[in-house]
């Protein structure tokens, strides 16, 4: 579950005392250091348990973490943290590295290591932290990769997915899929790191077995376009039509069912907005790859049991 911390509930003197004591929790022990200790001192932090992994949230004013290599050594906790920076440019410094990372883009701590981190000014961060236990993979990978991932050909994937998690942690926390998604997303980082410390031994075993879920993934991001075919999808990952087939049959799933039911879940979602109440349904459709409005609509109720007008309609009358 998820909430920890918000200073606009505390007195300011009770403030820096308050988030080094959160962040103890929330993440690696380490130094907390402000920017400006007697000025606008605040802070929002939230952590969501996801499966074997968490989501850790962070908003501030300007702040730097130290751990040193004492607390490093102290700690018994090894974790790896994916963090896509939201406010502010982060930096961090770690074995030796250093990165500026600005928002938008993806950065790899090492959080069982000694690192410096800090953005000046209000700041923000989205992470999610994955035990070592749950990567499967040798220390040295994970190290090498951490100041790589941006040359990764997996970077804007994972790092679109990250920030996507991030951005509604209770909403995905508290769906009966959560721990698929975890799942998946552990496996995404697997697969992003062997990537980037292009680690033969390892990488040919992590992208076979992360191949189904970097194909849904990445068709889950691309459902909008009208080019998503089954060979432009073979094509992106490097395999045959065929073979894309035969590992969707091999998890028991239809590749053209599942994009279909996909993008009737995106078309049912949209149809609930209050925003897009005067969007023809027909536009709404074509919007998800649906180029025959007759063949939507007969999908459409095969699935839901109901037409999408009446859908839009039952959804209008709940909400008035």
């Amino acid at each position: 579950m998820g909430y920890v911390l918000d200073t606009s509930d505390l007195p300011a003197v009770d403030r820096v005392e308050a988030i080094h004591a959160a962040m103890m929790y929330a993440s690696a022990p380490c130094h907390v250091l402000h920017e400006d200790p007697h000025g606008e001192v605040h802070a929002r932090m939230e952590v969501w348990d996801l499966g074997n992994a968490n989501i850790f949230t962070h908003r501030s004013s300007g702040i730097r973490l130290l751990r040193t290599a004492r607390l490093a050594r102290q700690d018994g906790m090894p974790v790896i943290a994916l963090s896509v920076q939201r406010r502010a440019d982060g930096r961090i410094e770690q074995h030796g590295r250093q990165r500026v990372v600005p928002p938008g883009e993806l950065l790899v701590v090492d959080l069982s290591g000694a690192y410096d981190f800090s953005w000046s000014g209000d700041g923000a961060a989205g992470c999610l932290q994955i035990p070592y236990d749950q990567l499967g993979l040798p220390l040295d990978v994970v190290r090498r990769a951490a100041f790589e991932v941006a040359a990764s050909p997996l970077y804007r994937l994972v790092t679109g997915h990250i920030a996507q998690l991030t951005a509604d942690p209770a909403g995905i926390t508290d769906d009966a899929a959560s721990a698929t998604v975890a799942a998946a997303s552990i496996d995404l980082a697997r697969a992003l790191l062997v990537s980037a410390a292009r680690s033969g031994r390892h990488a040919r075993q992590v992208f076979a077995e992360t191949l189904l879920t970097r194909v849904r993934t990445y068709v889950r991001t691309h459902l909008a376009d009208p080019n998503l075919t089954p060979a432009a999808i073979a094509a992106v990952h490097g395999v045959s039509v065929r073979q894309l087939y035969k590992l969707f049959a091999d998890a028991n799933l239809s590749l053209e069912q599942w994009v279909i039911d996909e993008r009737l879940q995106r078309v049912r979602h949209e149809l609930t907005q209050p925003n897009r109440r005067h969007v023809p349904i027909g536009a709404i459709a074509h919007g998800w790859g649906f180029r025959d409005p007759t063949h939507f609509t007969r999908r459409f109720k095969a699935r839901y049991g109901v037409t999408p007008s009446q859908w839009r309609r039952s959804s209008a009358d709940a909400r008035s």
